[in-house]
């Protein structure tokens, strides 16, 4: 195998179990446990793999109601409302989009009592924020577990 195609192979087989031990990745693409290691090292010194971390069903934490929101903000506000909004518990992740100005935010939280009070006490007191819509999520299909390679 080629480096790039070692790299991929690793990086595929630590998307499917992030616990997988480095004997075990080593019989899956030939090298051996020393290689390994070296190799996720290095793809860890290069940012290629930011970190390690956990998959957790929020369904089954008791967050059963998962909405994604498009809010639009004033330009100059911006950074000031993302930050806001970002140390929110209930926002699992937010992003700037292209547009005017627009945040896209994921929000889980335990019931739809809750999502109700997030858009009235959390969101809409937001100074700054000109439009918010709102979508439930229905029914999971995929998820992002990783980058697909």
């Amino acid at each position: 195998m080629k480096q790039n195609e070692l790299d991929r192979k690793l990086l595929e087989e630590l998307i499917k179990d992030g616990r997988i031990s480095y004997v075990e990745l080593a019989e899956k693409v030939g090298l051996s446990r020393v290689a390994v290691k070296d190799r996720i090292q290095n793809l860890k010194d290069k940012g290629v793999i930011e970190n390690f971390t956990v998959a957790i069903n929020s369904e089954k934490f008791g967050k059963k109601v998962s909405a994604f929101f498009e809010v639009d903000v004033e330009p100059k506000q911006l950074q000031e409302v993302a930050q806001n909004l970002a140390d929110n518990p209930s926002v699992a992740s937010i992003y700037q989009m292209t547009g005017p100005s627009t945040l896209h935010m994921h929000v889980l939280v335990e019931d739809f009592t809750m999502l109700e009070n997030f858009i009235n006490n959390e969101l809409y007191s937001v100074e700054g924020i000109t439009r918010v819509e709102s979508h439930v999520i229905l029914k999971r299909f995929k998820s992002r577990a990783g980058y697909k390679l």
